[in-house]
């Protein structure tokens, strides 16, 4: 049996993971397929999110019952977090709490459980303050409360791996984009930040100049990789980056949006935020030594994203 545990399933990788996985069981036989539990408070995720098939538990990964759950599981994907910069930085307190603690918890849950492996969420934040670009797995220098959290959660999985014989594969994820992505965020991500805006025809809002660059990776892509990290033993015991070794400006990608949309409206500039980075540009060979490429170009990626969002308008979820 394949059984999966996500945590976070609720929310924007762990729901597109959860589904990818559904869906590749119809090329499966019985004996195969991938049975999957889904672990989620829903403080950011939406239960909506999870799709059919998934046994879902609304548990926080802080709460130490949810050992009970890691009974008979296979592989785990950690992805559950605080993950938005702007927010950790007003609260390094819960950010700790969840990142660190909520980490630690789910590591010890797998341990006990003897789970062969655990597939955990890091973050290109890790980069925040390296002049290395494209930057790889060895460069560490964190600035932000939420890289240090990650930080932390890092050293943590060292000392797991060292005493224990943990099985971990960490993934540091760079911008990653595409349906279900949460635009309810205090600081939506840059994608929905301007594609439901030029929807509405109202300007969209740009911390900052919009000269920081970022490396966009489509989700697809990523799950790509969550599969091979399932099946593949050249992943054990690794950290890879995951993006798309491109990156974009913030006026860049206003300027694609615009484009596909045919609506062009002046955005409103606001002062920069604290603890981004200005440039993020991933490393990307050692994924791609194990046959991994990301396929999607950000055009493609960027219509995928508009059609999910003008979805959620014409269902009354997102206001027009």
């Amino acid at each position: 049996m394949n059984n999966i545990l996500i945590t976070g399933v609720a929310g924007f990788i762990g729901s597109n993971l959860a589904s990818r996985l559904m869906s590749e069981n119809q090329k499966r036989d019985a004996g195969n397929r991938f049975h999957v539990i889904g672990i989620d408070n829903l403080s950011y995720g939406l239960r909506k999110n999870v799709p059919e098939g998934v046994k879902f538990h609304k548990i926080d990964i802080r709460e130490k019952s949810i050992h009970e759950l890691f009974q008979g599981v296979n592989v785990v994907f950690h992805l559950a977090a605080k993950n938005c910069i702007s927010d950790c930085q007003l609260d390094p307190v819960e950010t700790a709490d969840i990142n660190v603690t909520g980490t630690v918890n789910v590591f010890e849950a797998a341990r006990k459980a003897f789970v062969r492996k655990v597939v955990y969420a890091e973050s290109s934040a890790l980069y925040e303050g390296s002049p290395v670009f494209p930057t790889p797995e060895s460069e560490i220098r964190p600035e932000s409360f939420y890289a240090t959290s990650k930080l932390a959660s890092m050293n943590f999985a060292k000392v797991y791996e060292k005493f224990y014989g943990l099985n971990l594969t960490a993934l540091r994820y760079f911008c990653v984009y595409g349906p279900v992505q949460d635009y309810r965020r205090t600081v939506p991500p840059v994608m929905s930040a301007f594609i439901i805006p030029l929807l509405k025809g109202v300007p969209p809002i740009i911390y900052g100049a919009g000269q920081k660059r970022r490396d966009f990776v489509y989700v697809d892509d990523v799950n790509d990789f969550h599969l091979q990290c399932i099946e593949d033993p050249r992943t054990d015991h690794r950290t890879f980056n995951l993006g798309s070794g491109m990156n974009f400006s913030v006026l860049e990608i206003l300027g694609l949006v615009s484009e596909l949309l045919g609506k062009r409206t002046d955005p409103i500039f606001r002062p920069d935020l604290p603890g981004e980075a200005e440039i993020t540009l991933a490393d990307i060979r050692e994924a791609k030594k194990l046959g991994w490429e990301p396929k999607t170009d950000i055009r493609t990626g960027l219509r995928k994203a508009i059609e999910y969002i003008k979805g959620e308008m014409a269902a009354g979820r997102i206001e027009s």
